[in-house]
């Protein structure tokens, strides 16, 4: 997984584009930030702020990318992106579909300086359908995705809005993905491709355990399916202390084993029931059990086997051994700890540049490599082409 000839320019900001190419920076990419003169990318300024002075989400998913500055609605502006796409692998750009074709950085026009691009487009609906323009943030999209109806613990009550942006960052992950699918299609003799990611659609792909029922006219109710609450042996419970506990004990020996180190044997032959009286009288038992112990104390009373786990608050699950011996969460000595890539293999970078770009920063830099010489760049800058 080591992406280091890898050349990705950069055109979104916020979360789900930065996601996805922090990502790809993490295995090994060269990830240029393309950035207007103006503010550039704005999550530079979204508070909370980190002790390095920019907002903590900018610190947590731009981390060793380098920035341009550039002007991209003059002329002079994309003939120096133009440059840049001679020598890059990868285009990335998260406008409102038709944007691109504006500004002339669309894939058909950036096809004449790089036959072998890999070009993808990160929208919330996609490049076609009738909502393709329509405007939309992370809740727009699960609510029509159906993810947030199904959040409900049952029909009575509203829909929670989930605790992280599942369509930015699911968005964003099947973007690099496809990214790195495209490289690889490439370097097996296929060429470059333009490819069009909408987070609804990967929300929505996302619904596999109840989507056959979905599509075959039997609507799925929150609450009353196998993975949403129906069962009393998949469900959340309240512990004596008000904190939660998970019980996920979906096959019978793993029911078995819950109900046996509980001393509830009485209950085993009750799953699988579909019966409601049976179900209510077993979900009372449960609750009547864990109301009995404190969260911390049923985790060390319960073995492996049983299926139960902690519901942890966010500080408490970045700082869990589990998430400390996989090395996902990265202290460096001289950044704010983030969130590292979560994935270990053999072949992935073990360290990285965990410096954040200002704005602009590398914008003389890279305008040399493509052949702009100082006199050039400073008229470029005098103009306010470049930052």
């Amino acid at each position: 997984m080591q992406l280091d000839s890898v050349r990705v320019l950069d055109l979104s900001r916020l979360l789900p584009g930065p996601y996805a190419t922090q990502l790809l920076a993490d295995a090994g990419a060269d990830v240029i930030k393309v950035e207007d003169t103006d503010a550039g990318d704005y999550a530079r300024y979204t508070p909370p702020t980190t002790d390095r002075g920019v907002g903590a989400l900018f610190d947590g998913v731009n981390r060793g990318k380098r920035s341009i500055a550039v002007d991209l609605k003059s002329d002079a502006g994309r003939t120096a992106f133009y440059r840049l796409v001679e020598d890059a692998d990868v285009v990335f750009e998260q406008f409102r579909p038709g944007v691109a074709e504006r500004l002339g950085v669309d894939y058909e026009t950036l096809l004449e300086y790089n036959e072998d691009l890999v070009y993808c487009s990160l929208s919330g609906y996609g490049q076609t359908g009738p909502y393709a323009e329509r405007a939309g943030h992370d809740l727009n999209y699960v609510g029509l995705a159906g993810l947030l109806e199904m959040t409900r613990e049952d029909e009575t009550m509203a829909p929670q809005i989930p605790g992280y942006q599942i369509g930015d960052l699911g968005g964003g992950l099947f973007a690099a993905f496809s990214i790195v699918g495209g490289l690889l299609s490439r370097e097996l003799g296929n060429g470059g491709e333009y490819i069009d990611v909408a987070m609804t659609d990967v929300v929505a792909s996302f619904s596999q355990a109840i989507s056959h029922e979905a599509l075959t006219g039997d609507d799925p109710r929150p609450g009353e399916t196998a993975l949403t609450g129906r069962y009393p042996w998949y469900d959340v419970y309240e512990a004596a202390d008000g904190r939660y506990v998970t019980l996920a004990a979906l096959e019978p020996k793993f029911w078995e084993a819950f109900c046996e180190e509980t001393g509830r044997e009485e209950l085993i032959d009750a799953h699988g029931t579909d019966d409601p009286a049976e179900l209510e009288a077993v979900r009372e038992e449960l609750e009547s059990l864990f109301a009995s112990r404190s969260r911390d104390e049923w985790l060390e009373t319960l073995s492996d086997e049983t299926m139960v786990g902690p519901v942890c608050t966010p500080a408490e699950a970045l700082e869990h051994p589990q998430l400390e011996a996989r090395g996902l969460i990265e202290r460096p000595a001289d950044a704010p700890p983030r969130v590292g890539f979560p994935a270990m293999g053999s072949n992935v970078p073990d360290s990285h540049d965990e410096s954040v770009p200002g704005h602009g920063a590398h914008t003389d830099a890279l305008l040399a490599s493509v052949g702009y010489d100082e006199s050039e760049r400073a008229d470029l800058r005098e103009s306010g082409i470049i930052r």
